[in-house]
């Protein structure tokens, strides 16, 4: 059975890929020849994963997964939360 995952993201398609069980693949979206980037315009992690489940959905026709990730500060009310990924702005380095 093949999976797909909507995220561009190599390591964590790795990750899954490493504990499938035996008769699954998984195939994230670079594998699949898709490079844009899926507009992420919801206001919780959920939102923004079913948002990307849903576009991946629209576009190959076949059942799909996604997650989203972000770290939330109780002391900062949440935050980063969603902008995690920007939340040192734009032209931060993501390694670091």
């Amino acid at each position: 059975m093949n999976l797909i995952f909507a995220t561009h993201n190599q390591h964590k398609a790795k990750e899954l890929k490493a504990i499938l069980p035996e008769g699954y693949s998984l195939q994230s979206l670079t594998e699949l020849g898709m490079h844009e980037d899926i507009p992420e315009t919801g206001t919780t992690l959920e939102e923004n994963a079913l948002i990307k489940a849903r576009y991946l959905y629209q576009h190959k026709g076949e059942a799909c997964f996604a997650d989203d990730t972000g770290l939330e500060v109780e002391a900062l009310d949440g935050a980063p939360g969603v902008y995690s990924a920007r939340y040192a702005g734009e032209e931060a380095d993501a390694a670091a």
